[in-house]
């Protein structure tokens, strides 16, 4: 249980199931005790020991005494001018800050969360990327911000149905965390997430992906591809040279053999960079023979980096030769750009302790 002590108590959201029990069972309670928990948690949402009223107020006490439940300070909230995206700064306990984001779609309410406090990847068209990395998130991190929106959402009677591991990090990089999370979210007798409504998103740690192929999950794998040529790669996504394309398309190869799952790629459009017949006749070519959907994302301008989105013309022009060649796309739909929401300007920084703090 060490991911989930936070000074002298324990964070609930660090815990699996059989660790609630073990826990209430070192309590002195029963086991049908741990399963209530397990309710308050992930199902009722509860965030405060006093809501849990199927509890005996000595255990609610034993448990606000041990233990805590991990929630994350709002520290600021935007929303889009189409009112369908919500950035929120959330506050960690060791004074860290990310963001993540809330998108609405005519059918889905999704969460785009964060797995590490900046990036260790240093992709120089990514904000995050640009921070370097301040520290893994813990599992209950990750969770607690998927549960801050669903709270949110279920003001209005709305529901929770997607989340995707897009935001702040590199999921593959924090490995235990991130699929800890993912499976407490996908628990029947919790929060139920269903598994096909996950996405976990790499820049391209091989030994990850291929980790993951065997996690028997049917989450969405997709990856940060943006280059498919190694040199080009290589300065877009430094990642590139430790994993370079031939051993990378080996993994996702792999990754669909084992799964049959296909995989997703990223490919944020840069004018004169990625978006040239040179390029998109290098996908295809990597492509070739793999169950994959490319995802074209108009790249969003971020601050000490001097390139700019594709012109509709050339993105159009890019489109049009995967259609013509049989690879299977979508252009993406921007969001929250007006905020610095959207793909690659999410940022976190360290914040000033509350006034008597002893965090």
């Amino acid at each position: 249980m060490s991911e989930g002590v936070t000074g002298s108590k324990v964070e609930l959201y660090d815990l699996n199931r059989p660790e609630i029990e073990a826990l209430l069972s070192e309590l002195g309670e029963p086991a049908y005790r741990g399963h209530q928990l397990w309710e308050w948690l992930y199902v009722h949402l509860a965030t405060d020991f006093t809501e849990m009223t199927n509890l005996p107020r000595g255990l609610r006490q034993a448990l606000a005494d041990r233990t805590s439940i991990t929630t994350l300070q709002v520290m600021s909230s935007i929303c889009s001018s189409d009112g369908e995206t919500r950035k929120d700064s959330l506050r960690l306990r060791d004074h860290n800050a990310i963001e993540t984001v809330l998108m609405r779609y005519q059918r889905r309410r999704t969460a785009c969360i964060s797995t590490q406090a900046g990036c260790p990847i240093g992709c120089p068209f990514c904000a995050t990327g640009q921070m370097g990395l301040h520290r893994n998130l813990s599992s209950g991190e990750i969770i607690a911000q998927a549960l801050h929106f669903a709270r949110i959402l279920r003001t209005t009677d709305e529901r929770l149905t997607n989340v995707v591991m897009m935001g702040m990090g590199e999921p593959l990089l924090n490995y235990d965390a991130s699929l800890a999370a993912i499976r407490r979210l996908v628990d029947s007798e919790g929060f139920g997430l269903g598994q096909r409504r996950i996405s976990l998103s790499t820049a391209g740690v091989v030994p990850g992906i291929r980790r993951l192929a065997g996690e028997g999950l049917e989450i969405t794998l997709a990856v940060s591809l943006h280059a498919a040529t190694d040199a080009l790669r290589n300065r877009l996504v430094p990642l590139n040279r430790r994993y370079p394309l031939d051993e990378l398309f080996e993994a996702c190869h792999y990754y669909v053999m084992r799964t049959h799952r296909r995989v997703s790629f990223e490919w944020a459009l840069i004018e004169g960079e990625n978006d040239t017949p040179e390029q998109v006749s290098a996908l295809v070519a990597r492509l070739a023979g793999l169950q994959a959907h490319v995802n074209l994302i108009p790249f969003n301008a971020v601050a000490g980096y001097r390139g700019r989105a594709s012109s509709p013309h050339r993105l159009a022009a890019f489109a049009s030769q995967l259609e013509r060649r049989g690879v299977r796309h979508t252009i993406r739909t921007r969001r929250g750009v007006d905020i610095g929401a959207g793909c690659g300007q999410l940022v976190c920084c360290q914040t000033p302790a509350p006034a008597g703090s002893r965090d």
